[in-house]
């Protein structure tokens, strides 16, 4: 008889079974009284190959992205300390990349204090926007001076430099407008477009073409076709010196912001003359368009008639109501040889009339109103092209006539 051996600390009380091979997995070890506890696993849970690791926390990686990029710093920051937290109560990896991150941030964070102290943000976004506006226009505000490249107000230019209109400048800027269409209408078009604009946009800027100096003229920055294509259609009316390295010196403005209300009466009534003496006849001699011709002395004698309405309607202070009432008396007399002008049968009889007309029109005839209401007295030169409050410089030209250099083109 045989005494089988006590069981051991790993071997279970009872009659030893040896285990069962299956055909397709590990030993199996019967259930029952002998192995209370079930089959044994050969792998735990946790040991298994194929088991999922924990995730990254996704803002860990956010906060490093930030912290290398330097563009928010301040976020990148907070971001890695909550992801910090959020890896110590989920379990989750990346405490590293949260760690880096904020430290990346941090640092950018300090640098971007530094440099706002010092005054480099300031700097910086100058050079971005002049890089930015490489290709686009330049914009420049009504009453705006500047001073343009080499000083030259024509070619092409991609900045100027705005300066306080009290000293010497360039250009002072009186007006601007929008050019409309899909394609480039071609320099041609553009430049003419600009140049009836902005001579016709000058008079409600300087209400006062007296106050104007001779050499002043009037010039343009428009688009080229590259800016065109960057999105810009902003044309810029500009004056500026026609003389030969001429600049400006105090501003031109004198508009309703400048003069009072009785000098604004008196100039509007002078522009309602002006425009009609602008609309004469591309034609010079009147034999070449009579029929033009005739039609505008109608416009001149319409005007005339308007402008000395004007003058009798406005409440005008003490000293200057005489003058005024002589100037629509003389306005009136000179509208009679417009109205027969208008009616000539041919060339010679308009000039008779027109003549006689035009010598009305003289604009020193103007000095005494203008004296009593503190406007300029000294009437533009007749080679300047410019006009009195009573009508042309003896040859039908209008306030604001352009010099040698009018409407040059600045590009864009």
């Amino acid at each position: 008889m045989s005494i089988p051996p006590p069981p051991g600390p790993h071997q279970p009380e009872g009659p030893y079974q040896p285990p069962q091979q299956g055909p397709y997995g590990p030993p199996s070890y019967p259930q029952g009284p002998q192995n209370p506890y079930g089959p044994y696993q050969p792998w735990a849970q946790g040991y298994s190959p194929y088991n999922r690791p924990a995730p990254v926390n996704g803002l860990a990686v956010t906060s490093l992205v930030l912290g290398v990029l330097c563009c928010i710093p301040g976020a990148g920051l907070v971001l890695g300390l909550i992801a910090l937290g959020q890896i110590r109560r989920r379990g989750e990896r990346g405490k590293g990349l949260a760690v880096g991150g904020s430290v990346l941030s941090g640092i950018g964070l300090a640098l971007w204090a530094l440099v706002l102290a010092t005054g480099g943000g300031s700097d910086f976004w100058d050079g971005f926007k002049d890089g930015a506006r490489d290709g686009a226009s330049i914009s420049l505000a009504k009453g705006e001076c500047f001073n343009a490249p080499a000083g030259d107000l024509s070619g092409e230019t991609y900045d100027v430099d705005t300066v306080p209109c009290t000293g010497e400048h360039d250009g002072e800027v009186f007006a601007s407008f929008r050019l409309t269409g899909g394609g480039y209408p071609g320099d041609d078009s553009v430049t003419g477009t600009a140049d009836k604009r902005c001579y016709g946009l000058q008079d409600s800027y300087a209400m006062d073409a007296w106050a104007v100096p001779d050499d002043v003229d009037v010039y343009y920055l428009t688009p080229t076709e590259d800016s065109w294509s960057a999105g810009d259609r902003e044309v810029t009316c500009v004056f500026g010196s026609a003389a030969e390295g001429g600049n400006l010196t105090g501003s031109l403005r004198n508009d309703q912001t400048v003069l009072d209300a009785d000098q604004v009466a008196y100039l509007k009534a002078a522009h309602v003359l002006n425009a009609a003496l602008e609309s004469a006849p591309d034609a010079k001699y009147v034999e070449d368009d009579l029929p033009g011709h005739k039609a505008w002395a109608g416009r001149v004698s319409a005007a005339l008639a308007e402008q000395a309405r004007m003058l009798r309607g406005h409440r005008w202070p003490a000293g200057a109501r005489e003058p005024v009432a002589i100037l629509a008396a003389d306005l009136d007399v000179a509208r009679k040889d417009w109205v027969k002008a208008a009616k000539a049968k041919d060339a010679d009889v308009f000039y008779q009339y027109y003549g006689v007309g035009l010598d009305w029109l003289d604009p020193k005839e103007g000095v005494n109103a203008r004296k009593a209401l503190g406007l300029e007295t000294t009437p533009p030169s007749r080679d300047s092209g410019g006009s009195g409050d009573r009508g042309g410089s003896g040859n039908g030209g209008g306030d604001g006539g352009s010099g040698d250099g009018g409407g040059d083109r600045l590009e864009v």
